[in-house]
């Protein structure tokens, strides 16, 4: 976390130095979601669009591969679209498949493929994106990883995720704090999950629904031999993470083992190089499973990835299973008519 982003959490007043360009980026924000708003472009089928309004990671992608199995488990075919941040791909839309790389695909979208077993498609413009997504796949259900300020796509559902620790920060909007758009947006999303429990500065007007992201295995990054977080027993562990709030991920692990854990926090999406694993021999090192991927190609003897699974209340998921299911009632009947 670098030193604004400490500061827009903090107690602390934003530098009103930086109150030009706030109004600036209100401005010019403003203006590009007028402009997409008229152009928008709408899926002939159901669109789920998985965002937030502040920058950094809330836990977006543990959602949508939570949304993925829901879907699955209720008769539908999901398809997910993706930005692919830091994507290295020669062409887009990129189609992310086995034999792609995390550096072709973005570190997220790799991992969605692996964990979800579904198409993921990258493109910076999202409608790019699910036009070929629901022209080379039998997908019924589109869930868009991240892009709820990209408006130019349409959506028939909206969740807002937020962190339930760092919350929206002092509530302004960047650079003067971590908002990428005005708290008043909430009121206006179908769904507020918040992830690690309630959180207890949300407007009592609106309903939230808690995400808790449970540990359920670690896996050997060399070989992927599975171990029971119960028969993990290591006097020292090196954390590393390099993701949107990696002090959530070393509160998890000093939670979970009795152990001396150090901490190496890396920034979000952080590319990985040799020397960041050279602990002395013998030392574990445990990781989360995005910052895995990104590591892959690496000499990881001796390290481990925490796989988490995200549980949301049963009322969350049959109201947003009615709404699937209407809407797609609705898109069915439209386009046969």
């Amino acid at each position: 976390m670098n030193w604004l982003e400490k500061r827009w959490y903090s107690n602390k007043p934003a530098p009103c130095t930086l109150a030009p360009l706030e109004a600036l980026y209100r401005y010019l924000s403003g203006k590009k979601t007028k402009r997409d708003l008229k152009t928008q472009w709408h899926a002939p089928v159901p669109l789920i669009m998985v965002g937030n309004i502040t920058t950094g990671g809330t836990g977006k992608t543990p959602l949508t591969t939570y949304l993925v199995e829901l879907l699955k488990r209720n008769g539908f075919t999901p398809g997910i679209v993706s930005r692919g941040y830091k994507s290295k791909a020669s062409y887009y839309p990129f189609d992310v498949s086995k034999a792609s790389s995390p550096r072709e695909a973005g570190d997220e979208p790799y991992m969605l493929h692996a964990r979800c077993q579904c198409p993921v498609i990258i493109d910076a413009d999202r409608v790019s994106a699910v036009q070929y997504l629901l022209e080379h796949y039998d997908c019924d259900v589109v869930i868009s990883d991240d892009g709820l300020q990209h408006y130019r796509l349409g959506r028939d559902i909206e969740i807002a995720v937020i962190d339930s620790k760092r919350g929206l920060g002092n509530q302004r909007q960047i650079p003067m704090g971590p908002l990428r758009e005005p708290i008043g947006r909430l009121q206006h999303v179908d769904f507020i999950v918040t992830n690690g429990g309630q959180w207890s500065e949300l407007p009592s007007e609106l309903v939230s629904y808690p995400m808790v992201l449970n540990p359920t295995v670690l896996k050997d990054c060399v070989n992927g031999f599975e171990q029971s977080i119960e028969g993990f027993k290591p006097r020292k562990i090196n954390a590393v993470a390099g993701i949107g709030n990696p002090q959530r991920f070393f509160d998890t692990l000093n939670s979970l083992f009795d152990a001396e854990i150090k901490c190496h926090p890396k920034p979000d999406h952080y590319q990985f190089i040799q020397s960041d694993f050279d602990f002395r021999s013998g030392e574990v090192t445990v990781m989360t499973e995005k910052d895995a991927v990104k590591a892959a190609p690496l000499n990881l003897t001796g390290a481990w990835y925490l796989e988490v699974s995200a549980e949301l209340p049963t009322n969350f998921e049959s109201a947003i299973m009615m709404q699937v299911e209407r809407i797609a009632k609705e898109k069915g009947n439209r386009n046969n008519g």
